[in-house]
């Protein structure tokens, strides 16, 4: 995979810098496959593994363009499918008969032209993706989005799951979106609630997202919570403590994506 390099216009932040990690991992997840896992189920009903590397590749090339301002841009291209679900399954089917060296190949060259626009923007600029995002927030969409679906490879196909530190990042994006991921379920908030996450790393490292005198409460390990937020895990199953009506409706419906 190609390095990030920094720029002399902005200098490589954190979050870039642990999007480029995460992608690290990724390439050297794929690259480690048989061939003849690349056709096999991954954990998310319908897909294959070929079709998680083909929906990064393609989705990273419509981040590229976003960027960039080119024909692919998201305001541009998503608007052209009935559903966000037409558009996921259409970049999907891009990939449909190219051998696994080709994929992979695709998906690392749109990784890195859109790390490398990343870098040169501020900070706070606004990326039009969504309903807009400032660049760091942008980046972290992206980490999140590797993980996820390196997460549905690697529990296909019965490999471990490392609890990195980058997971923070997702833990705070499933923090933050929950009012959306409420909305987009069709979910009424409960009035005057707010949430604390209180998580814990496998290493021991706490980590803790909301404000201290929330009214809800939900704690247990980081990586659980992660998994909630990715909608990779559900409900009781993944092991998290809800302490009030908040924190109960955040393990149902947290949602870290559009």
């Amino acid at each position: 995979m190609t390095p990030v390099r920094a720029t002399p216009v902005t200098p490589v932040r954190e979050e870039l810098a642990d999007l480029a990690a995460e992608q690290r991992e990724f390439g050297a997840l794929v690259r480690s496959l048989a061939d003849a896992d690349w056709g096999r189920d991954s954990a998310a009903d319908g897909w294959t593994v070929a079709d998680q590397v083909s929906h990064l590749a393609d989705t990273e090339e419509v981040a590229r363009d976003t960027l960039a301002g080119g024909p692919r841009a998201f305001a541009a291209t998503v608007p052209d499918y009935p559903t966000a679900e037409d558009f996921t399954a259409a970049g999907c089917r891009r990939g449909d008969g190219l051998p696994p060296g080709d994929l992979t190949a695709w998906w690392d060259r749109a990784g890195t032209a859109t790390r490398r626009l990343m870098a040169e923007r501020a900070p706070g600029d606004r990326v039009a993706w969504g309903f807009g995002m400032t660049t760091e927030v942008f980046a972290t969409a992206r980490l999140m989005e590797h993980w996820a679906h390196g997460l549905d490879i690697r529990d296909a196909l019965g490999l471990p799951v490392a609890d990195t530190p980058r997971l923070r990042h997702i833990a705070a994006l499933g923090h933050a979106t929950l009012r959306y991921a409420l909305a987009r379920s069709r979910v009424r908030p409960p009035g005057g609630r707010t949430l604390r996450l209180e998580l814990t790393a496998r290493d021991g490292t706490g980590h803790t997202f909301g404000p201290e005198d929330a009214t809800d409460v939900l704690r247990g390990p980081l990586l659980a919570w992660c998994r909630v937020a990715t909608r990779r895990t559900r409900g009781a199953a993944s092991g998290l403590k809800a302490d009030g009506e908040l924190a109960e409706l955040a393990v149902l419906y947290a949602r870290a994506y559009l």
